[in-house]
């Protein structure tokens, strides 16, 4: 068994859970939660703005 993470939070999927999604172009996104889907894909949120997700930076994103 592969050990998958969540694309948006980048938390440990388990498997035989949470839910693959794959766009036309052939990107495979992995997500543990709806919540995490509608906040990559609805909303379009970045997940280092979010404290909630593993992959926040604190004290903001420089460009």
């Amino acid at each position: 068994m592969q050990k998958r993470i969540c694309s948006f939070c980048g938390k440990p999927l388990k498997p035989g859970t949470g839910m693959m999604y794959v766009k036309d172009d052939g990107t495979i996104y992995f997500f543990c939660s709806s919540k995490c889907r509608k906040n990559m894909l609805k909303l379009k949120r970045d997940p280092r703005k979010l404290k909630w997700t593993k992959k926040y930076v604190k004290g903001g994103i420089r460009k």
